[in-house]
C-alpha cells in the first residue's frame, strides 16, 4: 500500500517545523541555550511567536528536536523494512540502535549542549516517548492479528527501554558545574535495555518467532 504525498499545507507546516528547530539550534549553539528566547527563535526562522507556540511547547524542546526530529518515524520504518524471516525483537533491537547511534554534526552540537544543561537533558529523554506511537503502527503490521494492546504495550516498552538506556548513559558526574560524561558505549546501554523485551517479543510472534529466535542461537 502505497502512501500518498502530504498535501500543500503539510509540506508547509513541516518547512516550518524544520525552520524552527534549526534555528533554535543554530541559536543555542552560537549564545548558549541560556541566552536564547523564544522570540529569537521565531524571528531567525520568519515567524511569529504565536506560530512558535503551535509547534513546540519550549526552547528546549525546539533545540532537542533539531537531532531527534523524525528519529520515531525512522525507527518504524527501519523495522517495517526488515525481511519478514528476521526476528522481530532483533530488528526493533537493530532499528533503535541504529538510529540513536547517529554520530552527525547536528548530534555532536546536541550532545555537547545537553551535558552541561538538565533541561535539555530532561527535554532530550523525553523525547523517547514519540517512539511508542509510529512504532505501534510497525509491529502492528509485522504481527497481523495480535490484538489491540500487544503492539501498544511492546511499542511503549521500547520507549521505556530506550529512555532508561539512555538515562543511565548520561549521568551526572556530581561535581558543581552538573558535568554529565557519556559513561560507554551508547549501543551497548541499548541492547542492554532492550534484551529483557526479547521473551515478549518471542511469544507475540509465536511459534514463528521462537523459530527465529532458535536460528538466530544456531549462527
Amino acid at each position: 500500500m502505497t502512501t500518498p504525498p502530504p498535501g500543500l499545507r503539510e509540506r508547509k507546516k513541516q518547512a516550518t517545523r524544520e525552520a524552527l528547530r534549526e534555528a533554535a539550534l543554530r541559536l543555542a549553539v552560537e549564545r548558549g541555550p541560556e541566552h536564547v528566547r523564544v522570540e529569537d527563535i521565531a524571528e531567525a526562522a520568519g515567524v511569529s511567536p504565536r506560530t512558535y507556540n503551535n509547534y513546540f511547547a519550549s526552547r528546549e524542546h525546539a533545540i532537542v528536536s533539531a537531532v531527534t526530529a523524525d528519529r520515531e518515524a525512522r525507527i518504524a520504518a527501519a523495522v517495517a523494512a526488515r525481511p519478514a524471516g528476521v526476528r522481530l525483537a532483533d530488528a526493533v533491537t537493530e532499528a533503535v540502535v541504529e538510529q540513536y547511534t547517529d554520530t552527525g554534526e547536528r548530534a555532536r552540537d546536541v550532545l555537547l549542549l545537553i551535558t552541561t544543561r538538565a533541561a535539555l537533558r530532561d527535554a532530550f529523554l523525553g523525547s523517547t516517548a514519540g517512539i511508542e506511537p509510529p512504532l505501534t503502527a510497525a509491529i502492528a503490521e509485522r504481527l497481523g492479528d495480535a490484538g489491540p494492546h500487544t503492539p501498544r504495550v511492546l511499542a511503549a516498552s521500547v520507549a521505556a527501554a530506550v529512555r532508561i538506556a539512555l538515562e543511565g548513559w548520561l549521568q551526572p558526574t556530581g561535581n558543581a558545574g552538573g558535568l554529565v560524561v557519556p559513561s560507554g558505549p551508547l549501543p551497548d546501554r541499548l541492547r542492554a535495555a532492550l534484551a529483557p523485551l526479547a521473551p515478549a517479543f518471542d511469544a507475540a510472534e509465536g511459534p514463528a518467532g521462537v523459530s527465529r529466535r532458535d536460528q538466530g542461537r544456531g549462527r
